[in-house]
């Protein structure tokens, strides 16, 4: 989706069968000045819905736009980046 100058694109996998991870790609700029930022969290989630709302939820706020409140499981929500 694109929001402002940025490009965010929630990404999920399925982990363990029934689980899933979330990751969010944060995309700026354009031709050889393009900047993608990619993070990767740590909760895990029961569904790809779930882990798509809070990627998609995580970009939202790092760019500073409102985004409604996230739906984290109850452990800790640590973040690495690349």
């Amino acid at each position: 989706m694109q929001v402002g100058k940025y490009l965010v694109s929630p990404l999920t996998r399925r982990i363990g069968g029934r689980r899933f991870l979330a990751a969010v790609s944060i995309r700026s700029g354009r031709g050889s000045m393009t900047h993608d930022r990619v993070v990767r969290f740590s909760p895990v989630f029961d569904t790809d819905e779930q882990a798509t709302r809070f990627a998609t939820e995580q970009a939202l706020a790092w760019i500073g736009r409102p985004a409604r409140a996230c739906e984290a499981p109850p452990h800790s929500s640590t973040v690495t980046q690349e």
